[in-house]
Protein backbone atom coordinates (compact mmCIF):
# COMPACT_ATOMS: atom_id res chain seq x y z
CA UNK A 1 0.00 0.00 0.00
CA UNK A 2 2.79 2.39 0.88
CA UNK A 3 4.44 1.71 -2.47
CA UNK A 4 1.15 2.32 -4.25
CA UNK A 5 0.64 5.62 -2.45
CA UNK A 6 4.22 6.62 -3.22
CA UNK A 7 3.71 5.93 -6.93
CA UNK A 8 0.47 7.93 -6.84
CA UNK A 9 2.25 10.90 -5.31
CA UNK A 10 4.95 10.71 -7.99
CA UNK A 11 2.34 10.62 -10.76
CA UNK A 12 0.50 13.59 -9.29
CA UNK A 13 3.75 15.55 -9.03
CA UNK A 14 4.70 14.74 -12.61
CA UNK A 15 1.25 15.75 -13.86
CA UNK A 16 1.48 19.01 -11.93
CA UNK A 17 4.87 19.80 -13.48
CA UNK A 18 3.61 19.00 -16.97
CA UNK A 19 0.51 21.12 -16.43
CA UNK A 20 2.59 24.04 -15.16
CA UNK A 21 4.90 23.80 -18.17
CA UNK A 22 1.91 24.23 -20.48
CA UNK A 23 0.60 27.14 -18.45
CA UNK A 24 3.94 28.93 -18.25
CA UNK A 25 5.01 28.35 -21.85
CA UNK A 26 4.35 31.47 -23.97
CA UNK A 27 1.61 31.08 -26.54
CA UNK A 28 2.95 30.83 -30.07
CA UNK A 29 2.46 33.95 -32.18
CA UNK A 30 3.20 35.06 -35.72
CA UNK A 31 4.88 38.31 -36.67
CA UNK A 32 3.91 39.44 -40.17
CA UNK A 33 6.08 41.85 -42.14
CA UNK A 34 4.24 44.07 -44.63
CA UNK A 35 6.37 46.31 -46.78
CA UNK A 36 8.61 46.81 -49.78
CA UNK A 37 12.00 45.71 -51.13
CA UNK A 38 13.98 47.15 -48.22
CA UNK A 39 12.23 44.62 -45.98
CA UNK A 40 11.54 41.69 -48.32
CA UNK A 41 13.14 38.28 -48.75
CA UNK A 42 15.47 38.15 -51.75
CA UNK A 43 16.04 35.50 -54.40
CA UNK A 44 19.52 33.97 -54.63
CA UNK A 45 20.13 35.84 -57.90
CA UNK A 46 19.90 39.16 -56.03
CA UNK A 47 22.58 38.32 -53.44
CA UNK A 48 24.22 40.14 -51.69
CA UNK A 49 21.17 42.44 -51.74
CA UNK A 50 19.32 41.69 -48.51
CA UNK A 51 16.03 42.88 -47.04
CA UNK A 52 16.13 43.59 -43.31
CA UNK A 53 13.30 41.13 -42.74
CA UNK A 54 15.69 38.29 -43.58
CA UNK A 55 18.03 38.61 -40.55
CA UNK A 56 15.15 39.89 -38.39
CA UNK A 57 13.47 36.48 -38.21
CA UNK A 58 16.49 34.85 -36.57
CA UNK A 59 16.42 37.02 -33.46
CA UNK A 60 13.33 35.42 -31.88
CA UNK A 61 12.81 32.32 -29.77
CA UNK A 62 10.75 29.29 -30.78
CA UNK A 63 7.48 30.91 -29.65
CA UNK A 64 7.59 33.24 -32.68
CA UNK A 65 7.20 32.60 -36.39
CA UNK A 66 8.11 35.50 -38.67
CA UNK A 67 6.27 35.57 -42.01
CA UNK A 68 7.77 38.08 -44.42
CA UNK A 69 5.04 39.13 -46.87
CA UNK A 70 6.95 42.22 -48.04
CA UNK A 71 7.59 42.36 -51.79
CA UNK A 72 9.83 44.38 -54.07
CA UNK A 73 8.26 47.50 -55.55
CA UNK A 74 5.10 47.46 -53.46
CA UNK A 75 3.28 50.44 -52.03
CA UNK A 76 0.32 50.48 -49.68
CA UNK A 77 -1.88 50.62 -52.78
CA UNK A 78 -0.38 47.68 -54.69
CA UNK A 79 -0.03 45.65 -51.50
CA UNK A 80 -3.80 45.87 -51.16
CA UNK A 81 -4.62 45.51 -54.87
CA UNK A 82 -2.55 42.36 -55.27
CA UNK A 83 -4.13 40.61 -52.30
CA UNK A 84 -0.98 40.62 -50.19
CA UNK A 85 -2.70 42.46 -47.36
CA UNK A 86 -5.63 40.05 -47.48
CA UNK A 87 -3.23 37.12 -47.18
CA UNK A 88 -2.17 38.58 -43.82
CA UNK A 89 -5.60 39.44 -42.46
CA UNK A 90 -7.03 36.06 -43.47
CA UNK A 91 -4.39 34.31 -41.33
CA UNK A 92 -4.11 36.83 -38.52
CA UNK A 93 -5.02 35.65 -35.02
CA UNK A 94 -5.26 37.17 -31.57
CA UNK A 95 -1.90 38.23 -30.17
CA UNK A 96 -0.06 38.32 -33.51
CA UNK A 97 1.93 41.34 -34.66
CA UNK A 98 2.02 43.11 -38.02
CA UNK A 99 5.01 45.36 -38.72
CA UNK A 100 4.07 47.79 -41.49
CA UNK A 101 6.71 49.74 -43.45
CA UNK A 102 5.86 51.58 -46.67
CA UNK A 103 6.77 54.83 -48.37
CA UNK A 104 9.55 54.14 -50.89
CA UNK A 105 7.15 53.31 -53.70
CA UNK A 106 4.14 55.29 -52.49
CA UNK A 107 5.96 58.60 -52.78
CA UNK A 108 7.18 58.48 -56.41
CA UNK A 109 4.62 60.07 -58.80
CA UNK A 110 6.15 58.40 -61.87
CA UNK A 111 5.56 54.88 -60.53
CA UNK A 112 2.36 52.89 -60.98
CA UNK A 113 2.55 52.20 -57.25
CA UNK A 114 2.17 55.90 -56.44
CA UNK A 115 -0.37 56.83 -53.79
CA UNK A 116 -1.34 60.36 -52.93
CA UNK A 117 -0.74 61.63 -49.42
CA UNK A 118 -4.42 61.23 -48.58
CA UNK A 119 -4.51 57.69 -50.01
CA UNK A 120 -1.36 56.76 -48.10
CA UNK A 121 -2.89 58.00 -44.86
CA UNK A 122 -6.15 56.14 -45.56
CA UNK A 123 -4.33 52.91 -46.37
CA UNK A 124 -2.24 53.02 -43.20
CA UNK A 125 -5.38 53.70 -41.17
CA UNK A 126 -7.08 50.74 -42.83
CA UNK A 127 -4.14 48.49 -41.98
CA UNK A 128 -4.35 49.50 -38.33
CA UNK A 129 -8.12 48.98 -38.21
CA UNK A 130 -7.91 45.54 -39.85
CA UNK A 131 -5.19 44.34 -37.49
CA UNK A 132 -6.96 45.58 -34.37
CA UNK A 133 -10.20 43.94 -35.55
CA UNK A 134 -8.40 40.61 -35.27
CA UNK A 135 -7.17 41.50 -31.75
CA UNK A 136 -3.63 41.64 -33.07
CA UNK A 137 -1.01 44.38 -32.75
CA UNK A 138 -0.03 46.81 -35.54
CA UNK A 139 3.34 48.58 -35.48
CA UNK A 140 4.06 51.37 -37.97
CA UNK A 141 7.59 51.86 -39.31
CA UNK A 142 8.84 54.83 -41.30
CA UNK A 143 10.72 53.98 -44.52
CA UNK A 144 14.42 53.20 -44.19
CA UNK A 145 16.73 56.00 -45.29
CA UNK A 146 18.42 56.12 -48.66
CA UNK A 147 22.13 56.91 -48.88
CA UNK A 148 22.22 60.44 -50.29
CA UNK A 149 24.99 62.77 -49.17
CA UNK A 150 25.44 66.36 -50.32
CA UNK A 151 28.74 68.00 -51.23
CA UNK A 152 29.33 68.96 -47.60
CA UNK A 153 29.05 65.33 -46.47
CA UNK A 154 25.64 65.73 -44.85
CA UNK A 155 23.02 63.04 -45.40
CA UNK A 156 19.86 64.34 -47.05
CA UNK A 157 16.46 62.90 -46.16
CA UNK A 158 14.48 61.54 -49.09
CA UNK A 159 11.29 60.47 -47.31
CA UNK A 160 10.43 63.69 -45.51
CA UNK A 161 6.76 63.90 -46.53
CA UNK A 162 5.75 60.25 -46.36
CA UNK A 163 7.76 59.49 -43.22
CA UNK A 164 5.97 62.43 -41.55
CA UNK A 165 2.64 60.93 -42.60
CA UNK A 166 3.54 57.63 -40.94
CA UNK A 167 4.39 59.49 -37.73
CA UNK A 168 1.14 61.45 -37.93
CA UNK A 169 -1.01 58.33 -38.39
CA UNK A 170 0.77 56.50 -35.57
CA UNK A 171 0.15 59.41 -33.19
CA UNK A 172 -3.48 59.85 -34.23
CA UNK A 173 -4.26 56.14 -34.00
CA UNK A 174 -2.14 55.65 -30.87
CA UNK A 175 -0.15 52.74 -32.20
CA UNK A 176 3.57 52.01 -31.69
CA UNK A 177 5.95 53.77 -34.08
CA UNK A 178 9.47 52.74 -35.06
CA UNK A 179 11.13 55.72 -36.74
CA UNK A 180 13.50 53.78 -38.98
CA UNK A 181 13.93 56.81 -41.24
CA UNK A 182 15.44 59.02 -38.57
CA UNK A 183 17.40 56.26 -36.87
CA UNK A 184 18.89 54.88 -40.07
CA UNK A 185 19.77 58.44 -41.13
CA UNK A 186 21.72 58.81 -37.89
CA UNK A 187 23.54 55.53 -38.56
CA UNK A 188 24.50 56.57 -42.10
CA UNK A 189 25.58 60.05 -41.03
CA UNK A 190 27.80 58.59 -38.33
CA UNK A 191 29.44 56.25 -40.87
CA UNK A 192 29.92 59.08 -43.36
CA UNK A 193 29.64 59.28 -47.13
CA UNK A 194 32.31 56.66 -47.75
CA UNK A 195 31.83 54.42 -44.73
CA UNK A 196 28.09 54.10 -45.28
CA UNK A 197 28.62 52.36 -48.62
CA UNK A 198 29.15 49.08 -46.78
CA UNK A 199 25.51 49.12 -45.67
CA UNK A 200 24.23 49.13 -49.25
CA UNK A 201 24.51 46.98 -52.34
CA UNK A 202 27.72 48.59 -53.58
CA UNK A 203 29.87 46.21 -55.61
CA UNK A 204 32.95 46.59 -57.76
CA UNK A 205 33.04 44.95 -61.21
CA UNK A 206 33.80 41.25 -60.81
CA UNK A 207 33.14 41.28 -57.05
CA UNK A 208 29.88 39.31 -57.35
CA UNK A 209 28.80 36.81 -60.04
CA UNK A 210 25.30 38.25 -59.78
CA UNK A 211 26.59 41.70 -60.75
CA UNK A 212 29.59 41.12 -63.06
CA UNK A 213 29.68 44.78 -64.07
CA UNK A 214 29.37 45.97 -60.49
CA UNK A 215 26.50 47.73 -58.75
CA UNK A 216 25.87 51.09 -57.10
CA UNK A 217 22.60 50.96 -55.19
CA UNK A 218 21.91 53.47 -52.44
CA UNK A 219 18.46 52.10 -51.58
CA UNK A 220 18.86 48.36 -51.06
CA UNK A 221 20.98 46.85 -48.33
CA UNK A 222 23.99 44.59 -48.13
CA UNK A 223 23.91 41.76 -45.58
CA UNK A 224 25.53 44.08 -43.05
CA UNK A 225 23.11 46.91 -43.77
CA UNK A 226 20.09 44.66 -43.46
CA UNK A 227 21.36 43.37 -40.12
CA UNK A 228 21.86 46.93 -38.88
CA UNK A 229 18.30 47.87 -39.87
CA UNK A 230 16.92 44.76 -38.16
CA UNK A 231 18.87 45.65 -35.02
CA UNK A 232 17.33 49.15 -35.00
CA UNK A 233 13.84 47.64 -35.22
CA UNK A 234 14.61 45.12 -32.47
CA UNK A 235 16.05 47.84 -30.22
CA UNK A 236 12.87 49.89 -30.64
CA UNK A 237 10.66 46.87 -29.92
CA UNK A 238 12.46 46.67 -26.59
CA UNK A 239 12.31 50.43 -26.00
CA UNK A 240 8.56 50.44 -26.68
CA UNK A 241 8.22 47.62 -24.13
CA UNK A 242 6.09 45.56 -26.49
CA UNK A 243 5.22 42.07 -25.30
CA UNK A 244 7.08 40.87 -28.38
CA UNK A 245 10.32 42.05 -26.76
CA UNK A 246 10.09 39.20 -24.24
CA UNK A 247 10.47 36.75 -27.10
CA UNK A 248 13.74 38.15 -28.45
CA UNK A 249 16.62 35.75 -27.84
CA UNK A 250 19.01 36.88 -25.10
Amino acid sequence: MKTSKYVSYILIAVMAIVTMSFVLAPRHITVYLAGDSTMSDKAAKAFPETGWGMPFQHFFDSSVTVKNIAKNGRSTKTFIDEGLWKSITDSLKKGDYVLIQFGHNDEVPTKKSYTTEDEFTENLSRFIKDVKFKNAYPVLITPAARRKFNAEGKLEGTHEVYAALVRKVAAAQRVPLIDLDRESQALLQQAGAEGSKKFFNHLRPGESPNYPEGKIDDTHFSELGAKKMAEIVLSDIRALELDLAKRIKP
